[in-house]
C-alpha cells in the first residue's frame, strides 16, 4: 500500500475545497468589518452572514469529503479544509440555534 500525502491538493475537486475554506475566512472578516465591534448587531444582517458563511463552509468540508472519497485524495490542506469546515458547521448552527452563550 503506497500512499502519498502531499501538502497541496493534486485534484480538481481538493482545490475546490482549499479555495471555498480560504473564501470562508475571507467572508468571515469581511462580515466582521462589516457588523463592527459591539453587541448592537444589525441581527438580520448577522443572521444572513452566519448562514452564507456556514455554507460555503460546508460546501468546503462536502468537496474535501468528495475528493478524499472519489479521488483518493491525500492532502494536508484538504483535511484542514475539512475540519475548518466542520468547526463552522457545527459553530454556526449553535450559534442560529442561540445554543451559544
Amino acid at each position: 500500500m503506497n500512499v502519498q500525502i502531499t501538502i497541496l491538493p493534486k485534484s480538481l475537486l481538493g482545490r475546490w475545497s482549499v479555495g471555498l475554506v480560504v473564501a470562508s475566512i475571507l467572508f468571515f472578516v469581511l462580515s466582521q468589518v462589516i457588523l463592527g465591534p459591539g453587541p448592537d448587531y444589525n441581527m438580520p444582517l448577522a443572521y444572513t452572514l452566519t448562514i452564507v458563511l456556514t455554507g460555503i463552509a460546508v460546501a468546503a468540508l462536502v468537496t474535501g469529503l468528495i475528493s478524499i472519497i472519489k479521488s483518493k485524495e491525500r492532502s494536508i490542506l484538504v483535511f484542514v479544509a475539512m475540519a475548518i469546515g466542520l468547526y463552522s458547521l457545527i459553530g454556526g448552527t449553535t450559534g442560529l440555534l442561540g445554543l451559544q452563550k
